[in-house]
């Protein structure tokens, strides 16, 4: 974490630019703006606050709507004037509904829809819509799914071989039925990010 006394608040007349970050998907969720007492209030509850310059005032995001911003981690930029909020959202960040406020839910930036692809996933698994082929693997059960990842791997492995339109997509099918694996070892597409992201810095 940081602190206040690190900040260089003289820039914007003693506000600085938070730019909000989801800790698990990597998605922007929203940019605000923090004064002091927002970034000791956030280092104290844990919770995003932000200094609203049109009701000159602090405010909680999700005060009332409940979708809270719960604080990872927060890093300063490299000028010390802006800082880099990454947390866990209760909820949508975007008044309109939307997870961000930058783009459509049906939009995503480079890796964006494996998160995406795992939350329907999990949803697939609470809800078991009728008709659904992912709520059919959740009762089958952990047997069925794990030979359905050795037998996708297997393509794969053939597909190298083939065109490379196979190969895109054996690979697809492989990392949908990986992620419905993940799901059911209640295990998150975010732990296993950790785990590479451990081997590389101790590598």
């Amino acid at each position: 974490m940081i602190d206040a006394a690190s900040i260089d608040w003289g820039k914007m007349n003693g506000l600085i630019p938070a730019v909000v970050q989801d800790a698990e998907t990597g998605r922007l969720l929203m940019l605000a703006f923090m004064n002091r007492e927002a970034l000791e209030r956030t280092l104290e509850t844990g919770k995003a606050t932000f200094w609203s310059r049109t009701r000159n005032s602090l405010w909680c995001k999700g005060e009332t709507s409940g979708n809270f911003l719960a604080v990872r981690s927060l890093h300063l930029d490299c000028d010390r004037d802006s800082v880099l909020v990454v947390a866990q959202p209760a909820g949508p960040t975007c008044h309109t509904g939307n997870t961000s406020c930058f783009v459509e839910d049906r939009q995503f930036v480079g890796p964006e829809f494996l998160g995406y692809l795992e939350r329907v996933i999990a949803r697939r698994r609470s809800e078991a819509p009728e008709g659904s082929y992912t709520a059919k693997l959740f009762r089958q059960g952990m047997a069925k799914i794990a030979k359905k990842v050795g037998e996708e791997a297997v393509e794969v492995v053939v597909s190298a071989g083939q065109e490379r339109r196979n190969s895109i997509e054996e690979t697809a099918d492989l990392l949908y039925h990986l992620l419905v694996f993940l799901n059911q070892r209640e295990i998150k597409l975010h732990d296993v990010m950790q785990e590479l992201a451990r081997r590389h810095l101790d590598s």
